[in-house]
């Protein structure tokens, strides 16, 4: 497989995908479908990480962006929602991290996810956490709900998955760059009130991803220590990453 420079992290990202990593790895998935792959930043990961990689992206511009970046190792991208993936056995490992939240019916999508999962394999998730922290970002990107520990696995247990295991991340720098998203979407929330929640989603994956090397390498570097710190405090983040298993 070639390697190739992984694009940079946000701040929130980059503290996710420290936690994504060490599941991943623990895994050993030799066959990952990604949904909803925005730009490709953790897809690129991915690949490098999996034996085989099929993403899956509606938005046309984002979907362009991941496969510029993801078919040089071999992946593959394709342009369209769960419905578009290969259908076969079923993959090792389904992916969806900040889907889950943009959809109306959670419910009916967890049920159409888990059947791409072949059986003993898992389903990984990541959502935004804590209903009372609902804020102005959450609205401008499309965002219909946060959840907490207790309904996110009740949702997973629903579409049938079992082993289910509902972790924190994010704390405690989460707090800050989230109240920095919140003041910066007051004035954009003005221009988009007008779209509906489905057209904010299709841009979601692109808002305030770092544009260079440069900045990305400053945010690795800054996050580094918060990456300890979030270890410290498994419990106490705000965010939420689940893993479930489809039964055998």
């Amino acid at each position: 497989m070639t390697e190739v420079a992984a694009p940079p992290l946000a701040p929130r990202a980059a503290l996710r995908w420290a936690l994504v990593r060490r599941i991943v790895a623990g895994l050993r998935p030799g066959s990952v479908l990604e949904l909803g792959c925005g730009l490709g930043s953790v897809g690129v990961r991915l690949a490098q990480m999996a034996g085989s990689y099929t993403a899956v992206e509606p938005d046309e511009k984002s979907w362009s962006v991941a496969h510029e970046r993801i078919s040089p190792l071999g992946g593959t991208v394709i342009h369209g929602d769960h419905s578009a993936a290969p259908q076969g056995s079923g993959y090792d490992l389904v992916c969806a991290f900040e889907v889950l939240e943009h959809i109306e019916d959670d419910k009916a999508a967890l049920a159409q996810w888990l059947p791409l999962v072949r059986p003993g394999g898992h389903l990984l998730l990541s959502v935004p956490g804590d209903p009372a922290r609902f804020g102005p970002y959450d609205t401008l990107v499309g965002h219909f709900r946060r959840y907490t520990p207790a309904g996110l696995e009740q949702r997973l247990a629903e579409a049938g998955a079992v082993d289910i295991d509902v972790r924190h991340y994010g704390w405690p720098l989460t707090y800050a760059t989230e109240a920095v998203r919140n003041r910066l979407a007051k004035p954009k929330l003005d221009r988009a009130v007008w779209e509906t929640a489905e057209e904010r989603t299709s841009g979601s994956g692109r808002q305030l991803q770092p544009s260079t090397r440069l900045l990305g390498t400053a945010i690795r570097v800054g996050i580094a220590p918060f990456i300890g710190l979030q270890s410290l405090r498994p419990m106490a983040g705000p965010d939420l990453v689940v893993l479930g298993r489809r039964p055998a």
